[in-house]
């Protein structure tokens, strides 16, 4: 019986990276998140001053600063000043520095923990953040469709492309066993439990030689285990209970592979959209798989959509949380708000709105 489950698993998985690869040739016709409050603006400025907060250990970093050293050059604004992330600091007292030298707008170089340090010191302000994704993942680029292998395009938007506002959202990850406690900000999807597993124990080796596809190996390996009870709570409701292998959070839904995880996740909506997941089996994860994969509007009884400001999970034991792509430590209890239309971003004039 377990060999059976075993290959089961691994053909889903096989299963799931060929249909990833034929799922970005037919997403943009099928679903484009669209600006729900407004439609994007010009910044109407001659002329910009621009910061950079750049990863300086990127393969295309050096790419970047060429990029648009000679875009600001060419467009006769003053030189771009650049502020390079450590390995002690990703990026917080970067974005300040750039904040305080009076930047129109900050150009973020790096993946996606680069760019949800300095969204959050640049949320509920009104200088732009313009993305050059240089990561693995690309998690906000990809929701606001820029052409993440196109690095020149991308420093064109950034530079000069229209911008819009969007919802950010924060989680507090507190642990009742050990007392330590910590905030991070989000742009796209959170979560507690097997996804923040898979997060934690993906190779940075083989993510490096296979980019996404990584997660796919972890994924397989992190699939049999066990439910754990966790109480939830949607906007200060009374708390119901419920076995669960992970809940995400998500402001946008869209992922490496051209899988829309969430359709109806909307980035600029004011609201969370939270997903329980709670398979007993392999046949669980193959029923929640294809019911992603194929858009299917059915109703899984392993597979719970809410609609919420504000999420609190609590739970017995300590869980693995993760924000976008990186670990955030075990917690007992998550608080997760969204802060609606929060963030300004530079996106492509041709957008849908």
């Amino acid at each position: 019986m377990r060999d059976w489950l075993l290959y089961l698993v691994i053909a889903g998985a096989l299963a799931f990276a060929l249909s990833s690869w034929w799922g970005v040739r037919r997403l943009k016709a099928k679903h484009t998140r669209s600006a729900v409050w407004e439609e994007t603006h010009h910044p109407g400025l001659e002329r910009q001053k621009v910061a950079v907060v750049l990863n300086p250990i990127k393969a295309r970093a050096a790419e970047a600063r060429a990029l648009v050293e000679g875009a600001c050059l060419a467009a006769g604004w003053e030189a771009p000043l650049f502020y390079e992330t450590t390995a002690e600091d990703p990026g917080f007292s970067q974005a300040r520095a750039a904040v305080a030298s009076g930047a129109d707008v900050v150009l973020v170089g790096g993946g996606d923990g680069t760019v949800r340090v300095v969204a959050d010191v640049l949320a509920h302000s009104d200088i732009a953040m313009g993305l050059l994704p240089l990561g693995t993942g690309n998690l906000l680029a990809r929701n606001i469709h820029l052409d993440i292998g196109n690095l020149h395009s991308c420093v064109e938007t950034a530079l000069f492309g229209h911008q819009r506002f969007i919802d950010t959202a924060r989680m507090k990850v507190a642990n009742g066993i050990t007392g330590q406690s910590s905030e991070h900000a989000f742009l796209v999807i959170a979560g507690i439990g097997m996804d923040a597993e898979v997060v934690s124990d993906t190779s940075d080796g083989l993510k490096k030689a296979v980019g996404w596809l990584a997660y796919t190996e972890a994924g397989v390996r992190h699939l049999p285990g066990r439910r754990k009870r966790v109480s939830i709570s949607l906007d200060d409701e009374p708390e119901q209970s419920r076995k669960i292998r992970s809940v995400l959070f998500a402001n946008c839904g869209l992922i490496p592979g051209g899988i829309d995880f969430i359709p109806q996740a909307m980035i600029d909506d004011g609201m969370l959209d939270v997903v329980v997941m709670s398979p007993r089996s392999a046949i669980g994860w193959l029923a929640m798989y294809w019911k992603i994969v194929l858009k299917h509007k059915r109703n899984l009884p392993v597979m719970t959509y809410y609609r919420s400001g504000k999420v609190v999970i609590t739970c017995a034991e300590p869980m693995p949380t993760q924000v976008d792509g990186d670990p955030s430590g075990e917690a007992t209890k998550v608080t997760v708000q969204i802060a609606p239309r929060s963030l300004l971003v530079r996106v492509r004039e041709d957008e849908a709105v």
